[in-house]
């Protein structure tokens, strides 16, 4: 995540961080770093670019701090609204064709973003991938973004298994989070991990993760 703006070039400020989503037998994990930078300078060490929208539903954010908290109250704005009118909450994929909407109305002057919105739709787990202008992938498998991702996802792809279970995804994240904490300077000092069930949010930071995933022991 990058603080400073620079309207000619929003390209450079999709660099920095790392964020994972992952597709499991029993849900979805995502998972980012908490380095936050302005250009060169590391601006702070516990930003938080996983986000809970409800217990079914979470995003990771990668891009300009201002923009990504923008359309995170946004989303929860209109998943209380949708679950008053509907009684449940948003789905993965109608949020993310809601943000869709959002971004591609202001791709004149866009939002500096990538997303990765992911969580349940009753027991089916969804994973999407989006760009700065609102187009989207739904994802089967994984995604990443950010300047440390392509350390990240060749792990990844040595490691991820058709039907694993959140347990083994969050081992995944977390050690390919700490491979692009290594390699690449805009990702750093912490992680946080999300896990997305059924049976609702849970999130993992700092030392929860360190001893879910000893660094001496992970592969």
């Amino acid at each position: 995540m990058d603080y400073e703006h620079d309207a000619k070039d929003y390209k450079r400020y999709l660099k920095g961080t790392t964020t994972i989503g992952v597709v499991c037998s029993d849900g979805i994990v995502i998972g980012a770093d908490t380095r936050a930078t302005a250009g060169t300078y590391i601006a702070s060490g516990e930003a938080k670019k996983v986000a809970k929208i409800d217990s079914n539903l979470g995003m990771t954010i990668a891009g300009m701090v201002g923009d990504a908290q923008e359309l995170i109250r946004i989303l929860k704005i209109q998943n209380e609204i949708y679950k008053m009118d509907e009684g449940r909450p948003l789905s993965p994929k109608s949020a993310t064709s809601l943000l869709s909407i959002v971004l591609q109305s202001n791709k004149m002057l866009p939002y500096y973003v990538e997303l990765i919105i992911g969580g349940m739709d009753g027991d089916e787990p969804q994973l999407y991938s989006m760009d700065p202008v609102g187009g989207y992938t739904a994802e089967s498998k994984f995604s990443a973004t950010g300047s440390g991702s392509t350390v990240a996802i060749g792990y990844i792809e040595d490691n991820y298994k058709k039907g694993m279970s959140t347990k083994d995804a969050v081992k995944m994240v977390a050690k390919a989070l700490e491979i692009a904490m290594r390699r690449d300077s805009a990702t750093g000092d912490s992680r946080n991990i999300a896990v997305i069930t059924e049976s609702g949010y849970t999130e993992y930071s700092g030392k929860d993760i360190e001893k879910l995933v000893p660094p001496s022991t992970a592969k």
